[in-house]
């Protein structure tokens, strides 16, 4: 499945949401889901609520997004993750960078 993006609350709330597995292979796709913004976005949330996989380059390719945005004031938030990529990011300590909801 691909990545796919769309705008809830009016456009303030960019979702970005993640297939089965978010690895390496996703680069591109990522970074062009978040490349358009709009001037009425406010929040960029990535919804994992399939993502069954994730690896360390997606967890750079989520840092990577804040940093490439760093101009913006945006909010960041992961949304729906389920509880083995749960773990994953609360080890990698994301509940610091992100809203984890």
């Amino acid at each position: 499945m691909p990545i796919t993006s769309q705008y809830r609350q009016d456009g303030e709330v960019l979702v970005i949401k993640v297939g089965e597995k978010f690895d390496f292979s996703k680069v591109e796709e990522f970074r062009n889901a978040y490349s358009d913004l709009t001037d009425k976005a406010n929040e960029i949330a990535v919804d994992l609520s399939i993502t069954e996989y994730m690896d360390s380059s997606a967890l750079g390719m989520l840092l990577n997004m804040q940093k490439s945005l760093k101009g913006g004031n945006y909010t960041y938030s992961i949304e729906n993750a389920r509880p083995q990529v749960s773990k994953i990011l609360e080890i990698s300590r994301f509940d610091k960078k992100f809203q984890l909801r």
